[in-house]
């Protein structure tokens, strides 16, 4: 059986092992694929079991590579590959559905602590001889923010949102959620709510919901004019959530105090997208997952996906 991992990088840069596996099977491992649909049909080639990331597997790649069985995801979304079409040809897609909610919820606060105390900014002026030179005892650049009291509005309430709730009411703030169901797991962690009051009540606004036609750019200018002045917006989740050129507009004008971002629409970034110029707008490039406690248990859930499909007995399986 032919294993093929078409971009293996980012998954692993060095620090995890291929090796359980390269146990299953004759293993190929590229670090990046062209997203190009030629390249990628040569580098499957005759492969029967194809492992990718964000690498996309279209109609055409399914077409020209009969020998296809079976696709494992490094990830949990799955829109890179036509699942639909695979499901034609029965071939199973699985998904790595939950490795990274403590890690995603944690740099939620990331951002969002940084935003508040800016402290990076602060150390980088410390050791730059500020402070020695200083008049006065301590200084500060920004406005510091405490959270405590404050109303943290999650949209979307699933793994995910329910860990950033925990740590939120650790922290002292209110949680209240929209989500399109009401998770009997999650009682206590927050108050459900329309959509139009979160927008109106929240301080902070977190985006833990999936890419859906109706989710699409919820936060949008329309949506924007409901919050309150100088809400705070985190999305680590997908970028394509968020009108960028709208929020982008909102952070210019004060509307919006400030973003945290770990995605964006396009990715990597490209140089005109309008939330670089944006004031307080801090961006990371899609960090949120990595940590390599992580990125260990998606090799372990590939691992298991693989070795449930060589018994005959798929699991995590997006396409059924």
């Amino acid at each position: 059986m032919k294993i093929v991992v078409l971009d293996g990088y980012v998954e692993n840069p060095g620090d995890l092992s291929w090796e359980d596996i390269a146990a299953l099977g004759e293993l190929t491992v590229y670090d990046r694929t062209p997203y190009d649909d030629g390249e990628i049909i040569k580098r499957i080639g005759d492969a029967q079991i194809v492992l990718t990331n964000k690498t996309p597997i279209s109609r055409a790649v399914f077409d020209a590579c009969p020998g296809i069985h079976y696709i494992s995801v490094l990830a949990t979304g799955y829109n890179i590959v036509d699942y639909v079409c695979a499901g034609e040809r029965g071939i199973p897609v699985s998904n790595v559905p939950a490795y990274g909610t403590a890690a995603v919820s944690q740099f939620v606060f990331a951002l969002l602590l940084e935003i508040c105390h800016h402290a990076a900014h602060h150390s980088e002026q410390v050791h730059r001889g500020r402070w020695e030179s200083s008049p006065d005892w301590c200084f500060w650049d920004y406005p510091l923010i405490e959270l405590a009291g404050k109303t943290m509005g999650i949209i979307g309430f699933g793994r995910i949102g329910q860990s950033t709730a925990r740590i939120a009411k650790a922290l002292g703030m209110r949680v209240i959620t929209q989500s399109r169901s009401i998770r009997k797991e999650a009682e206590g962690l927050a108050e459900y709510v329309g959509l139009d009051e979160l927008l109106e009540s929240s301080d902070v606004i977190a985006l833990h919901c999936p890419l859906f036609p109706e989710t699409e750019k919820i936060i949008n200018r329309e949506n924007i004019a409901k919050m309150k002045d100088g809400v705070i917006i985190i999305n680590n989740s997908r970028g394509q959530l968020i009108d960028e050129l709208a929020l982008a507009d909102a952070l210019n004008s004060g509307k919006v105090y400030a973003a945290g971002l770990d995605v964006v629409s396009a990715e990597p970034i490209r140089s005109d997208n309008p939330l670089l110029a944006a004031k307080n707008c801090l961006i990371t490039p899609h960090i949120s997952w990595a940590p390599k406690e992580s990125r260990q248990r998606i090799m372990e859930a590939t691992r298991e996906n693989l070795e449930a499909f060589l018994a005959g007995t798929p699991v995590n399986v997006v396409n059924q």
